[in-house]
């Protein structure tokens, strides 16, 4: 195992330093300028300065700002670039409430078997395989499978079922904050938060809302008032988070702080098999590795943060990448976090000791 490990090492390195010859004859990809950059630097004290430098050259690829932290957990070495910011979460927001509801699973305030009744008052706009499939007619799940798509499918129909399990807005902050999480807020039910993305400014009680409704207050609002809108959502401090502490309770969740083993099983489980985001975190990581994560895009804004097993051995990542207020296409911010994601993926590769 350690000669395979020394060898994985000594590969990672001989790529980093080919990528650096390959800038000399021909035209660099912006992954290969970061990487080649980072290789050709001179030692520093801090051995991850080289690589803040690569990710700092990446981040203008996603067109608007983007924020980065990523955690070696095993030693603790760490990168970080605008990683005191603070970003919309947007649906990554799902995973702090999975956490708060599982808590309560945990001292036996609800059950996983619980079965709860969706009819017209629960369904949601944006992303909802729930509301597609009920056609709104009632239908009726566990709270597991629930879970499941609200953390695996990112439903937001089931997002705001749950959250109102977990005790609502609050309670899944200060959930956060007995875990020692300062710069994670949660606010808003999924649907508030779209409808204020979206620039309605009146809406009735959340008791009161329906897909009718939903779609009549959208039509009423003029494009202006859509940018507006999709502007003081960048800067809103609510429902925000920064790289650093969305990194930080990813730690914790890994040394299954947060839940009982089991359920931190239940959690990763969720998040390793999500079919989302796809060209994010996983975009340009070696086929196979094993990443848990969550996803979140909103307007200008597209995140993913997760866990990445680095191969033979070599530890974890933690690791939060958000961008928000970006004018560029989708597929370009998925781009600059995968390219962000492999550099610190083979960096932690070629060293993955403290020394």
């Amino acid at each position: 195992m350690m000669k395979k490990r020394a060898a994985l090492s000594l590969l990672a390195s001989l790529l980093w330093l080919a990528v650096l010859l390959a800038t000399q004859t021909t035209q660099p990809t912006p992954r290969a300028s970061a990487q080649a950059a980072s290789a050709q630097e001179s030692p520093s004290p801090d051995p991850t300065r080289n690589l803040e430098r690569a990710v700092a050259r990446l981040a203008s690829l996603s067109g608007g700002t983007l924020g980065v932290s990523a955690i070696h957990i095993e030693t603790g070495r760490r990168v970080s670039f605008n990683g005191g910011e603070r970003f919309p979460m947007a649906s990554v927001y799902k995973f702090p409430i999975a956490l708060r509801l599982l808590q309560r699973v945990e001292r036996g305030e609800l059950s996983l078997d619980d079965t709860v009744k969706l009819g017209e008052f629960d369904f949601r706009i944006g992303h909802s395989p729930i509301a597609e499939m009920a056609n709104n007619t009632p239908v009726t799940f566990t709270v597991g499978r629930l879970l499941e798509l609200m953390l695996g499918e990112s439903d937001n129909t089931a997002s705001d079922a749950l959250l109102r399990l977990s005790g609502g807005p609050a309670a899944v902050t200060a959930r956060l904050r007995e875990l020692g999480i300062k710069d994670i807020d949660i606010n808003r039910p999924e649907g508030q938060l779209i409808m204020d993305h979206r620039g309605v400014r009146e809406y009735p009680p959340e008791s009161q809302w329906t897909l009718a409704m939903f779609e009549r207050l959208n039509r009423n609002i003029t494009q202006a008032e859509r940018e507006a809108a999709s502007r003081r959502y960048a800067s809103d401090p609510r429902d925000t988070s920064s790289p650093d502490a969305m990194a930080a309770l990813l730690v914790r969740l890994h040394r299954r702080e947060v839940l009982t083993p089991a359920n931190v099983e239940r959690v990763l489980h969720i998040m390793t098999e999500t079919p989302t985001g796809p060209a994010r975190l996983k975009g340009l990581l070696p086929a196979g590795t094993v990443v848990a994560h969550k996803t979140g895009s909103m307007g200008g804004t597209t995140n993913d943060v997760g866990l990445i097993t680095l191969p033979d051995g070599a530890g974890h990542l933690a690791i939060a990448i958000f961008v928000k207020a970006s004018p560029k296409e989708q597929p370009e911010r998925e781009r600059a976090i995968a390219e962000i994601a492999r550099t610190v993926y083979d960096y932690f590769v070629a060293h993955p000791d403290a020394n």
